[in-house]
């Protein structure tokens, strides 16, 4: 799918901040695939689509997520993770891409996961750092996300774990099994 059409499909569903958003992250995305050797169309349009369902109804996402079997755990956590799942399945039944590196991008890009692969790490990583995010610590993540992917979603990972412990918020066990993951792998051991 060309970036244009990508682009028109993904503006009727998102508000206008929201989509300027998207074109930071798959701006970020694209430098992030050439600097790692990624796939940079996969990386494209994972990154424009990575949003698709953000603004779709509490009560459609959860009926999705209850009637495709998707992992049960999510209805238990805060509705902001829903649509990365959601939109991973939306993104294949209404718009028809289904290259699996793709929807699993955007599948994890909100809660992360163990064993992430490349593509999957740039879109997480795409979405923390992109341009419009102002909060402390984004410029060192920036900074990281030039030289080391894996030490720039390590960050990302961990200040989002302390941001929701700051908050008294529950954190999805997929993002303590990312954090976990790259320790381990950092220390050369594995789980």
């Amino acid at each position: 799918m060309e970036r244009d059409k990508a682009l028109q499909i993904v503006k009727g569903q998102l508000t206008e901040r929201r989509y300027l958003h998207t074109i930071g992250v798959m701006e970020t995305a694209i430098k992030l695939a050439q600097n790692y050797n990624e796939d940079e169309k996969k990386a494209e349009l994972a990154a424009i689509f990575h949003d698709y369902a953000k603004f779709r109804p509490a009560d459609e996402m959860k009926q999705i997520i209850i009637e495709q079997n998707m992992d049960n755990r999510l209805l238990h956590y805060h509705v902001e993770l829903w649509h990365a799942p959601v939109g991973a399945y939306l993104v294949k039944t209404e718009v028809g891409i289904k290259d699996e590196d793709i929807l699993d991008a955007i599948k994890f890009h909100t809660s992360g996961r163990e064993n992430m692969n490349k593509l999957e790490k740039i879109i997480y990583l795409a979405d923390y750092i992109e341009p419009g995010r102002q909060f402390p610590g984004v410029d060192k993540a920036r900074q990281l996300a030039k030289t080391d992917l894996d030490e720039a979603v390590l960050y990302a990972a961990k200040h989002t774990i302390e941001f929701l412990l700051s908050k008294d918020q529950s954190i999805f066990p997929d993002t303590f099994a990312l954090y976990n993951d790259l320790i381990m792998k950092k220390e050369g051991k594995q789980l």
